[in-house]
């Protein structure tokens, strides 16, 4: 597998990961990246923002099968969030969300103290990922949250 930044040919097919994923737990509802407007063209949104970028994890045949993204949350310079996480279900269970998070968290930590994810409870492998790279579990989410359908919200201090 290699990792590397999204290019807008990789928008297709990582758009279709992610509403899979979420379609396979039924969370294909409002309140959910399902629906976020910029879905279909990732690479275009991450672009055009300032301390942000996307990754795409491809296989030998540069075919996209997962991806993950650092944006900038709310108003504060300091806060950034871990965003849009899904691997394709035929590579799931062989690290590489551990990998994409660590490129994801390695760019975070050169432009913010600290970075914020949300999701739900009932993912708990994606749960105990979380855990295991140092994020803890907050009782609420930060003010300024799109994502109104998520139950799980967590921090980690980067510096």
């Amino acid at each position: 597998m290699i990792i590397r930044e999204i290019e807008v040919k990789d928008n297709q097919r990582i758009e279709h990961i992610i509403k899979l994923s979420l379609e396979s737990f039924n969370l294909d509802i409002p309140g959910t990246a399902y629906f976020d407007p910029q879905l279909a063209s990732l690479a275009q949104f991450y672009q055009q923002l300032a301390t942000a970028n996307y990754w795409v994890a491809v296989n030998e045949q540069d075919v996209v099968v997962g991806g993950v993204g650092i944006g900038p949350y709310g108003q504060s310079a300091d806060v950034c969030e871990l965003q849009k996480l899904y691997i394709a279900p035929e590579v799931q269970g062989i690290g590489l969300s551990k990998k994409l998070m660590n490129v994801a968290l390695t760019y975070a930590k050169e432009h913010y103290s600290y970075c914020y994810l949300e999701t739900l409870d009932k993912l708990k492998v994606a749960n105990s990922l979380y855990n295991k790279l140092g994020f803890e579990l907050l009782d609420q989410a930060l003010e300024g949250s799109d994502h109104d359908a998520m139950d799980a919200w967590y921090m980690k201090k980067l510096k």
